[in-house]
C-alpha cells in the first residue's frame, strides 16, 4: 500500500523554490537509473520527506516493462532522499504491503558558494606562477639530484614553517671565528699536524672547541705556504745555475773538436777556402754575424737559416767565438760544409780591432770586483725573500748571468769596426732557429734609421710583450728619470738588422760607453740586465720597428706559448733560462730546434747530446 509522503521545505538558507527543483531534478535522474535496476518489480517510486508541507507525488504514466529472465518476478526497489540531502535510504517491497530497508547512505554537505569558488580561483591564479618558477629554478639547478617537488618543498618548508637550516647558521659562526683568529698571534711552539689527516685526529683525542680549530688550521695554511714558498725560491736558484753552467754533452763536443784540430789536418783547413775569401767581402751577399762559444747552438742557426733560405748560395755567415772555443768551432764547420753557403769562423784575439784601447770600459767591467761579485757571487745570501715575488727573483736572476759580462756578448756593439766593408748585417743570437727565408731583410728601407728590431711591449702575449723601459731601469735614479721615459717601449736584441753605413755616422759606441761607464761607477745602481739596457740608451731615435712575425720572443721563460705562432715566425728565439740544450728546457718548444741537430754525426753521437 502506497503512503504519501509529505514535503517540508526549510527556509533558514535558501529559498523553497530552489530546494523543489533541486529535489525535481534528482528525483527524476534517480528514477531514471533505478528503473533500470528494478526492471522486474513493480517500479521504482521515489519519495521524499519534506517535514511540513504536504505534497502529492507524481507517478510515472509508463508502465514498467518486465525482463524476462529466469527470475520474472523480481522485487521493486524505493530510492528515499532526505530533505537536507545528506543521506540517501534504498528500500525494497515484496508486495503492497511490506517495506524493508536495504542501504542508508549519508552524504558530507556540499555547498560552495560562487563567491568562495572566485577567491578559490583567484588565489590560486596568484600563487601557481611563483610555484612554477621556483620548481623550474630547481629542476635547473639539479640540487642534490633530488626532483623538483621534494627540492621546493625541501627550501620553502622550512622558510613556512619559520625554522632556519643550521648549516647556515654554522657557517656564519665558523666565518665569525675565522675573522677573530686571523687578528690574533699564533702562540709560539705550537705544535702543528703535519697533514689534514693528523689534524683530524688531534681534534677527535684533544677535543679541540672552534676556536682552537680555526687557529690551528691558520698555522698549518701559513706554514705550508712558507714552505711552497721557500721550495719555489729554491727551484728558481737550482735552474738559474742549470741554465749558467755547460751541459756534459755539450763540454764533450766542444773538447773532441778541439782535439780533432790538433790530429786532423782537414779540422784545420782553411774557412772558407781561399778562393770564396772575396765574397766575405761583397755586399751583394746576405751577410750574418754571430757570436757564441756554443758549437751546438752555432750549428743549428747555420742549419737552419741555409735550409730555409731559397738562395742558400747567396749566405754569408761570419761566426765570432772565444780564443778557447775557436779551434772546436773551426773543427765543426770544417768537417760538417754547409755549402752552397760560406762560413767564416773567426777568435777574438785574431780581431786586430779589439785591443784594451778601445774597449776600456770593457776591461773594467770584467774586473770590477763589484761587477764580479754581483754576477758570479751567492746569488741567494742576503737576499730578502720575504719581500720579493718569485716572478722578480727569476728576473733578477736571470739578470746575473755571467754571461752579461761576457766580451763575445757586448761584440756587437763593435760590428762597423769589426766589419768595415760591410754596409749591411743581419746579427743573430746563437739561442734562435731560422725558419723562414730572411733575404727580404736586406730589401727592407729602414729610413735612414741604424736598426731594424721587433718592439716588445705589443702583441698576444703578454707575458713576453709586455717590456718597457721601465723594466730595464731603475727610474728611482735621477739621471735614468731625467734622459728616459718609463712607458716607452723596448725593442729586442736577437734578430736585428743593422745599416752600418747609417750606424757609422753616429755616435751610438760612444753613448753606450759612457752610460756603461757610469753604472760601473755607481756600482750597477741605473740597470743591472746585462747589455740591452745600455743598448736601449745608445740606439735611442735609431730603431726602425719591423713586423713582429719576423722574431718570435719568450720561448726560453714562457711554457705557455703558442704552437701556431710558433710555426708561423720566421724566427723563433729561446732567450730566457730554458734553453732548448738543456734539461730545464720546455719539452713541448725543443723540436722547432733539435730537428736542426745533426744526430747522425760521430761527435753528436759519441757525446750523447740530448738523449
Amino acid at each position: 500500500m502506497m503512503r504519501k509522503q509529505n514535503y517540508w521545505l526549510s527556509h533558514e538558507n535558501r529559498s523553497a523554490q530552489d530546494v523543489i527543483l533541486r529535489q525535481t531534478h534528482l528525483n527524476s535522474r534517480l528514477q531514471f537509473r533505478f528503473k533500470a535496476i528494478s526492471r522486474g518489480g513493480g517500479g521504482g517510486n521515489l519519495k521524499f520527506g519534506s517535514g511540513g508541507r504536504k505534497t502529492p507525488m507524481r507517478r510515472s504514466t509508463r508502465r514498467p516493462q518486465r525482463i524476462k529472465d529466469k527470475e520474472p518476478n523480481r522485487d521493486g526497489m524505493q530510492l528515499h532522499v532526505s530533505p537536507s540531502m545528506r543521506s540517501i535510504t534504498i528500500s525494497s517491497s515484496s508486495n503492497e504491503f511490506t517495506t524493508s530497508d536495504l542501504m542508508k547512505i549519508k552524504l558530507a554537505a556540499r555547498h560552495i558558494s560562487y563567491r568562495t569558488l572566485f577567491h578559490t580561483i583567484l588565489i590560486l591564479a596568484f600563487l601557481l606562477p611563483f610555484v612554477f618558477i621556483l620548481t623550474a629554478l630547481v629542476t635547473l639547478e639539479g640540487a642534490n639530484k633530488c626532483s623538483s617537488i621534494d627540492c621546493l618543498g625541501r627550501r620553502l618548508g622550512p622558510r613556512l614553517l619559520g625554522r632556519v637550516d643550521d648549516s647556515e647558521r654554522l657557517a656564519r659562526d665558523f666565518y665569525t671565528i675565522l675573522n677573530e683568529v686571523s687578528t690574533q698571534e699564533i702562540p709560539h711552539g705550537l705544535k702543528l699536524p703535519d697533514s689534514f689527516r693528523h689534524l683530524v685526529s688531534d681534534i677527535k683525542n684533544n677535543h679541540y672547541d672552534a676556536k682552537t680549530f680555526a687557529l690551528v688550521l691558520r698555522a698549518m695554511m701559513e706554514k705550508f705556504e712558507q714552505d711552497i714558498r721557500e721550495s719555489k725560491f729554491a727551484e728558481l736558484t737550482n735552474k738559474h745555475f742549470a741554465a749558467s753552467s755547460i751541459p756534459k754533452g755539450i763540454h764533450c763536443l766542444s773538447l773532441k773538436l778541439t782535439d780533432e784540430y790538433s790530429s786532423n789536418a782537414h779540422a784545420r783547413r782553411q774557412l772558407p777556402s781561399p778562393e770564396l775569401l772575396p765574397l766575405l767581402l761583397n755586399n751583394s751577399y746576405h751577410h750574418f754575424i754571430l757570436s757564441t762559444d756554443n758549437i751546438l747552438a752555432a750549428s743549428v742557426v747555420v742549419s737552419s737559416a741555409v735550409q730555409s733560405s731559397s738562395n742558400p748560395e747567396k749566405i754569408v755567415f761570419h761566426i765570432i767565438t772565444d780564443k778557447k772555443t775557436y779551434a772546436g768551432m773551426h773543427s765543426w764547420f770544417a768537417l760538417n760544409s754547409v755549402a752552397p753557403a760560406i762560413v767564416e769562423v773567426k777568435g777574438v784575439h785574431q780581431f786586430d780591432w779589439l785591443t784594451k784601447e778601445n774597449v776600456p770600459v770593457l776591461e773594467a767591467a770584467e774586473s770590477h770586483n763589484g761587477v764580479r761579485d754581483y754576477y758570479h757571487g751567492n746569488h741567494v745570501a742576503g737576499a730578502n725573500l720575504t719581500e720579493t715575488t718569485p716572478r722578480r727573483f727569476a728576473s733578477k736572476l736571470q739578470s746575473r748571468s755571467p754571461k752579461y759580462i761576457s766580451l763575445l756578448n757586448h761584440l756587437r756593439i763593435y760590428i762597423p769596426e769589426l766589419f768595415p766593408n760591410l754596409d749591411k748585417v743581419v746579427f743573430l743570437d746563437d739561442d734562435i732557429v731560422v725558419q723562414r727565408d730572411l733575404a727580404p731583410l736586406w730589401d727592407l728601407d729602414l729610413g735612414g734609421k741604424v736598426n731594424g728590431a721587433v718592439e716588445t711591449c705589443r702583441g698576444d702575449d703578454e707575458w713576453v710583450m709586455s717590456k718597457r723601459l721601465r723594466n730595464y731601469f731603475n727610474f728611482s735614479h735621477p739621471l735614468i728619470a731625467k734622459h728616459l721615459d718609463p712607458e716607452e717601449c723596448a725593442w729586442a736584441y736577437g734578430m736585428n738588422v743593422f745599416d752600418l753605413q747609417a750606424w757609422r755616422k753616429t755616435n751610438i759606441r760612444e753613448t753606450y760607453h759612457s752610460w756603461l761607464r757610469e753604472n760601473l761607477r755607481l756600482n750597477l745602481a741605473m740597470w743591472k740586465l746585462g747589455t740591452l739596457p745600455p743598448a736601449l740608451i745608445a740606439f735611442k731615435g735609431h730603431v726602425h720597428v719591423i713586423d713582429s712575425s719576423w722574431h718570435m720572443l719568450g720561448l726560453g721563460y714562457q711554457n705557455k706559448t703558442n704552437i701556431e705562432n710558433v710555426r708561423k715566425a720566421a724566427v723563433i728565439h729561446y732567450n730566457g733560462q730554458s734553453k732548448p740544450w738543456l734539461e730545464i728546457g720546455f719539452e713541448h718548444l725543443r723540436p722547432f730546434w733539435t730537428k736542426y741537430v745533426n744526430y747522425s754525426n760521430d761527435f753528436i753521437r759519441n757525446c750523447h747530446i740530448l738523449e
